[in-house]
């Protein structure tokens, strides 16, 4: 039996018109890609994405606000794909170490659309949507914290869970699984046992 919600369900739309391009279903996705060349299209698990290019992400969200009303950026992560080189990326989206995730959301089109930027593991740097949607700002710096991915133009890039003197980002794949101990923040001292 097949798994339908595993990550690796992925389809490529390719509706070739006249002019020889392939154009996605999506009319959002398809405005996008109109705006932004060179983004790409694919589906995952029925749910619209768009790759794009990292230093354009900011503008591609700005551009889903301001022209196609969407409202909200409701989540955005960083994921390394270290362990995943055969990951489902579309035609001509060159794998990179690290992905930044950004889940749009429109209520006006009862809409969602997944971003998909790929980041360098060596100039880990987005723009930062804090300045569009400001309710991301916890978000952002959970993935700096933790991935170590920066946000240029974030108004207060600090560590949000980990201690100020931590070295190092947990979730990297750099380690193997459990090695390194975490102590967050708001976590006490570890008592002595008596």
């Amino acid at each position: 039996m097949a798994d339908e919600a595993r990550e690796d369900v992925h389809e490529v739309e390719n509706e070739a018109p006249a002019d020889g391009l392939a154009r996605p279903s999506d009319e959002v996705a398809a405005a996008v890609l109109d705006a932004f060349p060179g983004s790409v299209f694919a589906l995952s698990h029925g749910q619209p994405v768009v790759y794009v290019d990292r230093a354009s992400l900011r503008d591609v969200v700005g551009f889903l606000l301001l022209e196609q009303r969407f409202t909200q950026v409701v989540d955005i992560t960083g994921v390394d794909q270290s362990t995943n080189p055969g990951r489902f990326l579309g035609d001509g989206v060159l794998p990179e170490r690290f992905e930044i995730v950004a889940n749009c959301l429109s209520h006006w089109r009862n809409r969602r659309l997944r971003l998909i930027a790929q980041v360098p593991e060596h100039d880990p740097v987005v723009p930062s949507l804090v300045p569009l949607f400001p309710g991301v700002e916890l978000a952002e710096r959970e993935v700096y914290d933790l991935m170590g991915i920066r946000f240029d133009g974030h108004p207060d890039l600090t560590r949000i869970l980990l201690p100020d003197e931590w070295i190092g980002h947990p979730l990297r794949k750099d380690d193997a699984t459990a090695r390194v101990p975490v102590q967050f923040k708001a976590a006490g001292k570890p008592q002595p046992k008596v």
